[in-house]
């Protein structure tokens, strides 16, 4: 009975901590029991990491009566001014790193600023804003079009040859779908003609056992033709001996 009391106590005690719900502890004494616990366990994986792993390891709690809980394998200061260290290293390339990125970002801006205005007076030098245009700015505004014109021609004549091979891909496969379809419908005929074969080839095998069944069970009209012929002369023989005339059918 101890045995089943104490296995029925550690199973309940299992299944508690299994539901224990991650709030605060409203009751004093139950908070104090489950931070002295928790506390203990916690140093003990703080030593046990520093001990098997080879770190640094430093750990600061206070309590709710403000009560210090510490443990360093080496010193908790120490400790912490490296972090400190790090922290202003860690900082400071990111702070380098923003302020590449914005540089990068303002050259960008100042390129782009400068190519508005680049094609701004293009624009304007061949609507003639600026003011009459000589024969030489003619001939390099009109260079300057061809050029433009040779560029939108080659790029049209490259997008019309994608759509053409997009086309024929696309005809490509529609003839690989037709095809697969008519191979489909073929296979399915070829299957309805073989399911309308069994029933007739039924049919003939079924005609075939009756006429088997009907020539065991009748006899043949000659063999019956005889046998008439001599009843009906034995009849008429009987009917002479007693004197009367049978009734012929």
């Amino acid at each position: 009975m101890r045995l089943m009391a104490e296995s029925a106590v550690a199973r309940s005690e299992k299944m508690g901590r299994g539901k224990i719900e991650i709030k605060r502890i409203e009751n004093t004494t139950n908070r104090q029991v489950t931070f002295c616990k928790r506390r203990n366990g916690l140093l003990k994986k703080a030593y046990e990491l520093s001990v098997l792993c080879d770190a640094e390891v430093a750990l600061i709690i206070f309590s709710t009566r403000g009560r210090l809980y510490e443990y360093a394998n080496n010193s908790v200061k120490g400790t912490i001014e490296r972090y400190k260290k790090a922290y202003s290293n860690d900082t400071g390339h990111a702070n380098s790193s923003n302020e590449l990125t914005a540089q990068y970002y303002r050259q960008e801006s100042a390129k782009l600023r400068t190519l508005m205005l680049q094609l701004e007076n293009s624009n304007n030098a061949l609507l003639g804003n600026n003011g009459p245009l000589h024969a030489k700015e003619f001939k390099t505004a009109e260079k300057k079009l061809e050029t433009a014109l040779t560029k939108i021609r080659a790029r049209k004549h490259e997008l019309i040859a994608l759509e053409v091979q997009q086309m024929v891909n696309k005809a490509e496969h529609l003839q690989i779908v037709n095809k697969n379809l008519q191979d489909q419908m073929s296979n399915y005929e070829k299957g309805q003609q073989h399911v309308n074969f069994l029933p007739m080839a039924s049919m003939e095998y079924e005609t075939n056992m009756q006429l088997q069944y009907d020539s065991r069970n009748l006899l043949p009209v000659n063999l019956l033709q005889p046998h008439h012929q001599h009843y009906a002369h034995h009849q008429q023989q009987t009917a002479l001996h007693l004197g009367y005339e049978p009734l012929m059918k």
